[in-house]
């Protein structure tokens, strides 16, 4: 008769199983510095996304746009919702965009994956953003209401071309600052859901990938701004396309940057 024990644990080791990467290649703290050529590389990219899933991505585009609406037609506490939860719905674009790289399917359900990984993280990005853009909007008040202020009290006609000049004054400031805004935020809500980075950290590195990359942002931009007057001729319909354009090239420029080919 054998004197194995049947019930006696196996001695050998089970190697625990390796979670399965979420991004190709090493990733680059900070991110790194690419070419001016890429900014269209992005864009063209983010069309290819585009191409692959054409129904869900502008189906995803209307309830995003429906959402937004419905939002900002409650006073105020609509507004602020719809800036604290746009880094949860733009979080799980970025797990729809991961699925499609990896030969997935990009969902309707996306939309709202966010809101099931990370979203205490995302809605922090939100505030962040709310109070960020708080601090923008102080100075270019305060220059509106200064160019009011001395109009009113000189009480001439000649006084109305100087609250033009504040005006316009205001709204290049607040310009110039929101671009730091848009900077630390653009990568944000990709750092976080797919890399699981605290919110600061995403915000750090966000902010240091977007400055070292300021030219090919620039071309990104220029040539985004042309497709968006164009996309606006149609009776807006152009945007059915931009939109998914516009969420897919954040993706893109994720990838080119933060990893290593």
């Amino acid at each position: 008769m054998s004197d194995v024990n049947p019930y006696k644990p196996p001695s050998s080791h089970v190697a625990d199983v390796a979670p399965a990467a979420t991004d190709a290649g090493s990733f680059i703290e900070g991110g790194r510095a690419v070419g001016a050529g890429q900014g269209w590389a992005w864009i063209t990219g983010a069309f290819d996304m585009f191409k692959s899933k054409p129904g869900t991505w502008i189906v995803i585009v209307i309830i995003l746009a429906v959402i937004l609406i419905v939002l900002s037609l409650v006073p105020i506490l609509g507004s602020l919702a719809m800036m604290a939860l746009l880094p949860v719905f733009t979080g799980g674009i970025m797990l729809g965009c991961q699925a499609l790289k990896q030969g997935g399917a990009l969902e309707i359900g996306h939309v709202f994956a966010g809101f099931k990984s990370h979203a205490g993280n995302l809605v922090v990005l939100g505030v962040f953003g709310i109070l960020a853009w708080i601090v923008v909007a102080i100075p270019a008040v305060a220059i509106m209401g200064g160019g009011a202020f001395f109009a009113f009290m000189r009480g001439d006609p000649a006084s109305v071309g100087a609250i033009g000049s504040s005006f316009a004054l205001a709204l290049l400031v607040m310009l110039a600052l929101s671009i730091p805004v848009y900077m630390a935020l653009w990568f944000a809500p990709a750092l976080v859901t797919l890399r699981e980075l605290a919110p600061t950290d995403a915000i750090k590195q966000s902010f240091r990938a977007c400055l070292k990359n300021i030219v090919p942002f620039l071309l990104y931009g220029i040539v985004m701004l042309v497709l968006g007057i164009i996309a606006a001729i149609p009776l807006g319909l152009g945007f059915l396309v931009l939109g998914p354009m516009l969420m897919a090239s954040v993706y893109v420029a994720y990838q080119d940057i933060f990893f290593e080919s």
